[in-house]
């Protein structure tokens, strides 16, 4: 499995999201499970990058700790960390397109982060960023963001607008459908399937849409390791490729959500074999 890991995408950044100190905890449990890795660092993106999803004022500001960074602070660790946690979903969205496969980025901290504003543990919306950066390098002419965080996608979605990107960015969010039931289990091979003209599906695989997450789950460990299958098979079946990340999970006891994101790479590996991958060219 390729994964865009570096500790320099680790922060400690305090209130209650653990998301920005968890990414090498996953990787080792991913090691522990015996997946196999291919562990890449992923370049840095630039405040160039950032401005085209994001007020380039406003990306200054965060990055020269002028301005709150959604955690409530303007943590110099932080600011460091997120150069390479969007670089981390711009290298595994390129190397998938690349490759026709699905890659991983171990990050969070994305899809409440607005044009210009930052807020509930999202600074930046590396969704975004990742999608104008694939378009303007022609790798991507539609991109398909399928956000199964337990959370609407609400900076997302407004970036979308602000930047008039419907036409070219299909987006499904976490609330769709989402009620106390599994109506979504059921959907997702539909709503997969209209991503079929898409290059890319950027996939929030979130934990926090388990039963006993603090912020509104309703999911059993089985229910979303069956969500990742569905994912991982119905755009593998499809031929799209696919660049994941672990987006939310808050249960206190951590070593929970980390099995959660365990279970994800399995299906993932499941789906897309490294023995059968292709080679970059």
């Amino acid at each position: 499995m390729k994964v865009f890991y570096t500790p320099k995408m680790v922060a400690q950044a305090g209130g209650d999201s653990p998301s920005p100190r968890k990414p090498p905890l996953v990787v080792e449990a991913w090691k522990e499970a015996g997946i196999p890795l291919d562990i890449e660092e992923p370049d840095p993106v630039t405040v160039d990058d950032f401005s085209l999803a994001h007020d380039r004022q406003h990306v200054e500001d965060i990055l020269a700790l002028r301005k709150d960074n959604g955690f409530g602070n303007a943590d110099p660790e932080v600011a460091a960390s997120l150069t390479y946690t969007t670089g981390s979903m711009v290298a595994a969205a390129r190397w998938a397109i690349r490759n026709k496969t699905a890659a991983v980025a171990p990050c969070s901290g994305f899809h409440h982060a607005m044009w210009d504003y930052a807020s509930m543990f999202c600074t930046f919306n590396g969704l975004m960023v990742t999608a104008f950066m694939l378009q303007k390098e022609g790798l991507a002419a539609r991109v398909a963001i399928l956000d199964c965080d337990q959370h609407f996608g609400n900076g997302t979605n407004q970036i979308i607008c602000q930047l008039k990107a419907q036409e070219w960015v299909a987006h499904s969010t976490a609330t769709l459908g989402y009620s106390r039931d599994i109506s979504l289990l059921e959907r997702l091979p539909k709503i997969i399937e209209e991503f079929s003209d898409c290059d890319v599906v950027l996939y929030q695989a979130g934990a926090d849409p388990h039963m006993d997450d603090p912020y509104g789950g309703f999911l059993t460990t089985e229910q979303l390791a069956l969500r990742d299958r569905i994912v991982f098979s119905e755009c593998r079946r499809r031929g799209l490729s696919v660049a994941w990340n672990l987006a939310g999970g808050y249960q206190d006891d951590l070593n929970k959500v980390i099995e959660i994101h365990v279970n994800t790479a399995l299906a993932c590996e499941a789906a897309f074999p490294s023995t059968q991958r292709s080679h970059e060219v």
